[in-house]
């Protein structure tokens, strides 16, 4: 029997005021698009990634398990805020249009940081090497078309740095998931896997 192999990635699930607070900043964007130009993240599923795995067999599972739990055992439950916007790679050349996660006590996302280094620490030696580019925390709200002219890539740019976010909540991060991502023709449907508590809740 064929091994089964899951599309696996390791997340912080929002809560659902939070989720519908987004699906409103998503409708004020999609007011100033063509529909046609924006493909818009399904606000159930709006997470934020610390790390993406890809190929997961199943029976990996209770290793990637161990390796969140010692991961979180040394971080208690913390508040992020949500705000601002802003698009990747640029504004002028907009591929993914998102909003920023920053520590809800100031600063520039300490406290996440660490967490999302600690779990790339010990999940690394399984087999998923550490990311390359830096950590830079934030919830996708839509992924800008491929093929777009120049001049409608800029003008989605434009709309995102006129449009004016500001706090949109708060998330207090109290567990770690690994989610199962299924794609299918109308999105991808999530699953959650694991559910591992930081230290103060378990």
């Amino acid at each position: 029997m064929p091994e089964e192999i899951l599309r696996t990635f390791i997340a912080i699930e929002l809560d659902e005021p939070l989720r519908l607070a987004l699906g409103r900043v998503q409708t004020k964007f999609k007011r100033q698009m063509s529909q046609r130009d924006v493909k818009w993240v399904a606000v159930e599923n709006i997470h934020l990634t610390l790390k993406f795995l890809g190929d997961t067999p199943r029976r990996r599972l209770p290793e990637i398990e161990a390796a969140l739990r010692a991961a979180c055992a040394r971080h208690a439950p913390f508040e992020v805020s949500i705000e601002g916007r802003g698009c990747f790679p640029n504004i002028r050349r907009p591929r993914v249009i998102w909003v920023a996660v920053r520590d809800a006590q100031g600063g520039q996302g300490q406290t996440l940081a660490r967490l999302q280094a600690a779990v790339e620490q010990h999940v690394a030696p399984l087999g998923w090497p550490t990311e390359e580019r830096g950590f830079s925390p934030h919830l996708t709200l839509g992924r800008v078309a491929r093929g777009l002219e120049r001049e409608v890539e800029e003008a989605v740019g434009r709309a995102v740095e006129k449009t004016v976010v500001e706090q949109i909540g708060v998330q207090r991060v109290t567990a770690v998931s690994l989610m199962q991502s299924d794609l299918q023709p109308a999105g991808p449907i999530y699953t959650r896997l694991l559910h591992v508590p930081l230290a103060e809740t378990s």
